[in-house]
Parts: structure tokens; sequence; C-alpha cells
């Protein structure tokens, strides 16, 4: 028994055990492949976020060690995002000044709350509470983000000193500082941002067409950004072109992961309480999303509550070894997926890489031009724009049209923080707008059968004594007084009217408020004659109502199936007595 808990709570426990040396020679191809990946991808996301370059690498060594342990994803590589590096890059830049030791300690802090936000709510199972953040929301939030990140690394392109936080702002200040271009950064920048589109679309082609095996055409592939890295950083360093205005990254310390301390200043933990949460709830959702995706190509499974532990432990970790806020990125875990990883011992392989680098390489790239770190953010996060989400939505439904719509525009207009916020906010208002009305059709008997239909929808039988209603959604507070209401309407008038039925095969939970409503529309209905019955009450809601009077001062009756009720009360036939109801 305890056994069994222990790898439920350490999964590391579970595919350990049976770890062999197939799947070990397949998690360290796959960890080859990625961390060659992530040595420029962690120095640029740690850019973008205002942060050292370092700060990349130590955010992407113990965290994926921790996640390794307790994570239940075998694919999900975890590290900086762009995403979250530019939420990280909102929220500090608030409360210090970008390249101020204060800012580095605004971001260990952050990682630090969002690492004790997501273990609590995988602790106490709370998982369910990102499902609040819609697909279509969300798919429009990452796309605004994608353009805003894109749009701020320009400055890194041109070498201009241009700032902002939203669109508007980045546009006007690149444009008021287009005149101080750099015209070698530029060269540098652009030439780097071409060359690793060309990597991305056409090199694994014409490396096939040159009989190159294909998991040697794709380590060469995900090995692109590091060419531009050497090309560029020889050049300027060949040339001395750091004396003619490149910026470059300059010195990185050269060592394994410090050990740091985050802030406990009740103000700073205060004042980064929501940013925190709205990066744990952003972070979670992508990191489900692609965990889910590559699971479920192997048949196997995750576990979203464990898997909120295993992203807590790994943003704890960055906030103690001189990290920032971490989560699972899509493009790296599906290049760990395609090169082959069996196991979450890849991402340790791959973080053992990663701190070899941090000791070995970082004395190399003290010439790497900042362009080139620009222009491998630029070709990563533009894959992530996807605007086909407004036609698809337009055409699907106007209501999620209009919530992603609002989500990208606030987002461009007013920022990340804001842009998320309205995302979480829209999508409750629309469930509940939804769920406040929900579809309520009047059903008659299909002709030969024991089954019911819309009678606007279909050709069925009726009865003018009985009205039978469906209620296709939950009752509660947000919509049971619309149901009080499309019962009298349809009552009203109806002078050969005796029963009404109410269809619960849909209802799934009857909360206290829609109980009073019940209770109402059962003594109204009584005041006019005209008796209430229930049918197909599923077990739950019974025992709920069962706790209740409501069943003792019912009229009717609760009956099994809508067409014992129908055959009970109002016996309906092919003969005149019916009244056929025909689709409209």
């Amino acid at each position: 028994m305890f056994w069994n808990a222990l790898r439920r709570k350490i999964p590391v426990f579970e595919w350990g055990r049976t770890y062999n040396k197939h799947q070990f020679s397949n998690d360290m191809i796959a960890a080859i492949i990625v961390t060659i990946m992530l040595i420029p991808q962690s120095l640029a996301y740690a850019l973008l976020a205002g942060l050292p370059p370092e700060m990349g690498l130590y955010a992407s060594i113990l965290p994926i060690v921790l996640y390794a342990i307790f994570g239940t994803s075998r694919a999900l590589a975890v590290g900086p995002v762009a995403v979250v590096s530019l939420m990280t890059a909102a929220a500090i830049g608030n409360v210090a000044e970008a390249g101020s030791m204060g800012y580095a300690v605004a971001a260990l802090t952050l990682a630090m709350l969002s690492g004790a936000i997501l273990l609590l709510m995988g602790v106490f199972k709370l998982g369910f509470l990102a499902n609040f953040l819609s697909h279509p929301v969300i798919a429009g939030f990452i796309t605004a983000s994608g353009v805003l990140i894109a749009a701020s690394q320009l400055k890194h392109i041109l070498g201009v000193n241009a700032h902002g936080h939203t669109l508007l702002e980045m546009l006007w200040s690149l444009a008021v500082h287009v005149p101080e271009t750099n015209l070698i950064t530029l060269a540098i920048g652009g030439a780097a941002t071409a060359f690793l589109f060309w990597v991305r679309k056409g090199l694994k082609p014409l490396l096939h067409r040159f009989g190159v095996k294909p998991r040697l055409a794709d380590v060469i592939t995900k090995a692109g950004p590091v060419a531009a890295v050497v090309a560029t950083t020889l050049t300027v360093w060949a040339f001395g072109l750091a004396q003619k205005g490149v910026a470059i990254v300059g010195e990185v310390p050269q060592s394994l992961p410090p050990l740091t301390v985050p802030s406990f200043s009740p103000d700073l933990l205060l004042t980064l309480a929501v940013p925190a949460l709205l990066i744990s709830i952003i972070g979670f959702v992508e990191s489900v999303s692609v965990a889910q995706t590559l699971a479920a190509k192997k048949r196997q499974r995750i576990d979203p509550d464990q898997e909120l532990i295993g992203l807590g432990a790994a943003n704890l970790g960055a906030a103690f070894t001189g990290g920032y806020p971490v989560t699972g990125g899509f493009a790296r875990s599906v290049v760990n997926f395609d090169a082959g990883a069996e196991t979450p011992a890849a991402g340790a392989y791959t973080a053992i890489g990663l701190a070899i680098a941090a000791v070995a390489l970082t004395p190399l790239i003290f010439f790497l031009p900042k362009a080139t770190l620009a222009a491998t953010i630029i070709v990563a996060v533009l894959s992530l724009v996807d605007f086909s989400i407004l036609t698809r939505t337009w055409g699907y439904s106007k209501k999620d049209f209009s919530a992603v719509a609002a989500t990208i525009l606030l987002t461009l207009g007013f920022g990340v923080e804001l842009g998320v916020s309205a995302g979480v906010a829209i999508s409750i208002l629309l469930f509940l707008y939804k769920t406040s009305r929900p579809h309520v059709a009047e059903v008659g008997l299909v002709p030969g059968t024991e089954h019911f239909r819309n009678i606007n929808r279909h050709s069925v039988l009726t009865s003018p004594e009985l009205v039978t209603i469906r209620i296709d959604e939950s009752l509660y507070f947000a919509n049971a007084r619309f149901l009080e209401d499309y019962i009298y309407e349809r009552v009203v008038g109806e002078d050969r009217l005796k029963h009404v039925v109410l269809m619960c095969s849909a209802v799934n939970e009857v909360d206290m408020s829609a109980l009073e409503s019940l209770e109402a529309i059962n003594h109204r209905l009584q005041d006019m004659g005209i008796q209430l019955h229930l049918s197909e009450v599923k077990g739950p809601v019974m025992d709920r109502l069962k706790r209740s009077h409501f069943l003792e001062e019912l009229t009717g009756k609760v009956f099994l199936s809508q067409f014992n009720a129908q055959e009970t009360l109002a016996p309906v036939s092919n003969g005149q007595d019916a009244i056929r109801s025909l689709a409209v």
C-alpha cells in the first residue's frame, strides 16, 4: 500500500524500476538533440525576460531534474518558454529596473510564488481550475503574445534602444528610433533570422534529397540555431564588431547554478501574487495540453494533479538555483518526443548537458550578438501565431469569436497581464452566459418508438393534456429563474393541460437555488391545477433531492423513463386524439 502511494506521488519509482538499456539509448539521443536546441533558446528567453542570459541556463537544469522525478509525462521538456518569459518581464518590470539586482531577485521570487501556487493546487487537486480557461481564449492569448514577443525583439535586430509593453508602444518607439539603426546589427540580425527560417522549413528536405538518414537530419536541423550562434559570434569576434556598436552578450559566469534565496518581503510577495497566479495557470494549461497530446500518441496517460506537483517542484527549484518561472514548452517537448525520448530520464540527461554547457561553454559566447538571440526568439514564437483561430471561431460560434477577438485586442493593446486576466474573466463569463440560458426543448414521442425528440425538429406525437420539457443543462443559481420563466410562459392559456413533466436526462446536478425554483414551479402549477412530474432523474441528483422536502411536496410522480411517464399520464397513438408536430 505504501509503495503504491509512493509511486503515485513520486512517479520516478514507477518507470525507474523497469528502466533498461534500450530506453537509456533512446533517451540519450533525445537529450543530445534537445540540449543542442536548448542552449541558444535558454539564453534567448532569459534575454526576453530582461534577465542575464545565464539565468536561462540555470532555469533549465535543476527544474528539469525535479520534473523528471515528480512529473508524469514521459516526453514533456520543462524550462523557460516564450510566453512565460514575456509575462515575467511584464510582472517584475513593475517592481524593479531591468538589469538591477532587485530585478533578478524579483524573478526568483516570482518563480517561488508560482511554484508554491502550483504545488498547493496539486496537493488539493485543483487542476480543474485550469478548465475555466477555454481553448479559444488560450489560443487567442498565445497568438497575441507571439506578436508582442516578436515585436519586442525588433529593437535587438535594429540595434536601437526602443521600449514599450503594448504593441502600439513598441511600434511607436521603434518608429522614433529607426533613424538610429545600426546597419551592421541589422545585417547580422536579418541574416540570422532568414537563415533560421530556412533551417526550419528547407534544410530537412534538402538533407533528405542528399540521402541523409532521418535521425541525423533531425539532429542537423535542430542544430540550426547553434550554427547561427557560432557563425555570428565568430564574425563579431573576428571583425571587432562590438566596437562598432553591435550589442553582445558579454561575460557570462562560468559555473553551475548557484544557490539563491528569493525575497520574502511582504510587499513584494503581495505585488507579485496575482502575476504569479496567472503565470501558474497559463503555464499549467500549456504544459498539460502538450503532455496530454504527446501521451495520447503512445496510449499513455498523465495525471493533471500530479503534473501540478511536478511543475511546482520545478519552479521552486528554479527559484533557489538562479532561475525564473518555467513550464513545459511545446516546441522542445515535440522535439523530445520526435527524437525518441521514452522516459523523463531524457530530461535529466538534458540537464546534465546544459550543466556542462554552463561550466565549459559560457566563455565562448562572450561575443554572441544579442541580435542572433532575438532572431532565435522571433523564429520560435512566430510558429505560435495562429490568426486562423478567428476565422474558425467566427464560423462555428460567434460567442467564442468575441472572446478570442477581445483577448487578442486587449493583450496587444494593454499588455499580457490584462490580456490573460481578461481571458480568464471572458472564459468564466462565457460559461455563465451559456449555462444561464440552457437549451430547453419541448419533446414528443417519435411514432413507433420509445424515444422523445424536439417538437420543432421532428415529427412526433404529443397530447394536449401533457407537456414534456427536456432541460439540457444542470440546474444551478444562474439558470434557475430562466427555467421558471420558460415553464410559466409555456403553460399560460393552456386550459386542457393537466401535467408538466421535466425530463432530467441531461441534469447532472441541482443546487439549492435551483431546488427553490423547482419548489416554486411546483406550487405555482398546483395553483393552476397542473401537476409537476419528473422523469429520468439520475441517481446522484435523486440522492440529493431525497435530502429535501421537495419530493414529499411534489404534486406528481418521479418516473424512471419518459416513455413510462407518457404512457401513464397521457397515452398517445396515431389516432385522431393525438396531435402530430412536424419540424419547421
